[in-house]
């Protein structure tokens, strides 16, 4: 059988790493309240004037590098984000130039948070179907040039990254099991950011009236998520007809600490079998599975034959999962 496989990871970290001991300084907070709530230590910084490309193509070429392929080789790329350079083109179009990938085509994917386990599902199927047989998959985004300081319940809460997978076609029992996909657009107002779309243009008549923060209701947000979370991995896990005891290793979206060590609880998965770097990175959106995933590899984490649990859920509301052998 013909599955899709994660043959290299990478990613990037813009090189200035603001702490919470910094944050300090900036907004009614302490390093013990943000620890408490999040998990969360500190987070890399992009410097003005550098975009989501930018990071997404230092990730991407790590990622083929350590895949052994060449750019030449890559027939799409993916670009997960929602903090694209420019409204248009895409970012994944600025990416396919920046790493020379002249053959590839390239579109951008916006499902917050879970983008990158949404991108993985259309790149399987694109694999699985005959349509392409190498597949760049990159998770990235800079949320802190859009952040309103002031508001500690947002502010403290993201860091800027990018991750990326090069997925390829291979015989045999490892790669992608199964997928899932879900989402709840009714609940779209738990988390937003109101302004700069087509809805509310940001321009000089009205940028001293618009909220330009974005907005969280962080009870709600956190009861959805947990529910979403079983929700993708009960669902992935019927699909292949395994048990939560069948995996190897749990990679989540790394949003927060008590939400995921909530999800692992209620799915009876020992923490030993959970992989955490939100101390490290804060939530960088779509980039966060891709970045713990490289970080496991790195870390000998993953082996060869491990069943490997990915779940994400972000804005929307948006989530989703994919059961992998690696």
């Amino acid at each position: 059988m013909l599955r899709t496989r994660i043959v290299g990871t990478g990613q990037y970290l813009p090189p200035r790493i603001l702490t919470n001991a910094d944050l300090e300084k900036l907004t009614d907070t302490t390093d013990e309240w943000i620890q408490q709530r999040t998990g969360i230590k500190q987070r890399h910084v992009a410097d003005p004037g550098v975009g989501s490309s930018d990071l997404g193509a230092e990730a991407a070429k790590r990622a083929l590098a350590n895949a052994g392929i060449s750019p030449d080789q890559v027939e799409l790329i993916i670009c997960s984000t929602m903090t694209s350079d420019y409204l248009f083109p895409s970012a994944a179009c600025l990416i396919q130039d920046k790493i020379g990938a002249k053959r590839a085509a390239a579109y951008d994917l916006n499902a917050a948070c879970s983008g990158f386990v949404y991108a993985v599902t259309m790149a399987d199927a694109l694999i699985r179907s005959g349509v392409h047989k190498t597949i760049l998959v990159v998770g990235a985004d800079i949320m802190t040039n859009r952040l309103s300081w002031e508001k500690r319940d947002t502010a403290v809460l993201f860091g800027d990254g990018a991750g990326a997978a090069v997925l390829q076609g291979e015989e045999g029992e490892r790669g992608v099991l199964s997928t899932y996909l879900g989402a709840d657009g009714a609940s779209y107002d738990l988390l937003y950011l109101p302004a700069g779309g087509s809805k509310h243009v940001i321009c000089c008549e009205n940028i001293d009236n618009l909220d330009l923060g974005i907005v969280m209701s962080g009870r709600e947000l956190f009861k959805k998520a947990v529910a979403a979370f079983c929700d993708a991995a009960e669902n992935v896990l019927r699909a292949t007809g395994m048990t939560i005891d069948d995996v190897d290793l749990f990679v989540p979206h790394q949003a927060n600490t008590r939400i995921i060590f909530s999800v692992a609880e209620r799915l009876g998965l020992p923490r030993e079998k959970i992989f955490v770097n939100i101390d490290r990175t804060a939530n960088t959106v779509a980039a966060t599975i891709p970045i713990a995933l490289d970080d496991a590899v790195q870390q000998g984490r993953l082996k060869a034959g491990d069943r490997v649990l990915l779940v994400a859920f972000g804005a929307g509301l948006t989530w989703g999962s994919v059961m992998m052998r690696w």
